[in-house]
């Protein structure tokens, strides 16, 4: 269930939080100001932001953006420090820096009828791109997987744009299927697909890509790895596709499914989640107030020294 936490007229402050919603357990969507990149966002683009100065670079998938208003829209979640600084983040409050747009737009054209598979936070990214596919004309099927099936959020809107919506929760509480590898290889076997986009946790994507392989069907991957400047200087964003090294946030971030050496990728993404795990364990134990108090009212907040909200 969404749960409106609070929202601001929009201003003329460049990279200020107007709007927070919880729109699942662990995951947050906000509107932000961000005129010039709101401007020129499509769908399949990025941005790289830091709540802070001494913060690290997280790389964030667009949900929607609105021109007239000058803001654009993600939906995160909580699953490290960084996540967990953003989540505290709240209406009126600003970015030290937000970049973009960043990376190619999907590939949108014509295809037919298309398939969209999306994973937990990759029903933001997702949404958009189904609205995209939608207004060039296609018949789209969206598969929403999560989980659990408290996680899923916005399937009313996927219904909006989606001619079928079909849902799958790992723990079955939700939708006719556990996996959307499961539903996702059903339809190819039963319609003329014209190509396949997935969008969310890399597991998922790989499973999906190898379901679709099979029939030989397009299948385009957003692919999510560990970046840090977005525009192809660090190289930490580096995939294998088709045995040659590409650059996520450049080339990227969608690539064929087919060509992505899924291994090496999960690998690679694996490869600091001790220290990303101890980072978040130290900054917990200094900031404990913080995470303890923040579910609660604004005036016990406020009372016990804990963030302020508008």
């Amino acid at each position: 269930m969404e749960e409106t936490i609070c929202e601001r007229s929009v201003g003329s402050i460049a990279n200020e939080i107007v709007r927070k919603e919880t729109v699942a357990p662990g995951f947050t969507l906000m509107e932000i100001r961000a005129p010039d990149i709101a401007e020129k966002i499509q769908a399949g683009q990025f941005m790289i932001l830091r709540v802070d100065e001494a913060g690290e670079r997280i790389p964030m998938s667009v949900a929607d953006w609105d021109r007239e208003r000058g803001t654009v829209t993600l939906v995160f979640q909580e699953l490290g420090l960084s996540t967990k600084k953003l989540g505290l983040m709240e209406p009126g409050q600003r970015l030290a820096n937000l970049a973009g747009p960043l990376g190619k737009a999907a590939e949108v054209g014509h295809f037919g009828t298309v398939a969209i598979v999306s994973g937990c936070f990759g029903t933001g990214p997702g949404y958009a791109l189904a609205k995209a596919l939608k207004g060039a004309g296609n018949r789209v099927i969206y598969i929403a997987e999560a989980f659990r099936g408290e996680f899923h959020f916005w399937l009313d809107r996927l219904a909006e744009v989606a001619d079928r919506l079909i849902v799958a929760s790992g723990d079955m509480t939700v939708g006719s299927a556990r996996w959307a590898k499961d539903p996702l290889r059903d339809l190819l076997e039963s319609e003329e697909i014209g190509r396949v986009y997935l969008i969310g946790c890399t597991f998922m994507m790989a499973t999906c890509s190898r379901a679709s392989e099979p029939f030989g069907v397009e299948t385009r991957a957003s692919l999510m790895p560990i970046m840090i400047d977005g525009t192809g200087m660090c190289g930490a964003c580096r995939v294998n596709v088709a045995g040659e090294t590409k650059l996520a946030c450049v080339e990227g971030p969608e690539f064929a499914g087919r060509d992505v050496d899924w291994s090496e990728l999960m690998e690679r993404a694996r490869g600091y989640l001790k220290e990303e795990e101890r980072a978040l364990d130290l900054w917990e134990i200094d900031n404990w107030h913080l995470v303890r108090f923040r579910d609660r009212g604004p005036e016990e907040r406020r009372k016990r020294g804990g963030p302020r909200r508008c």
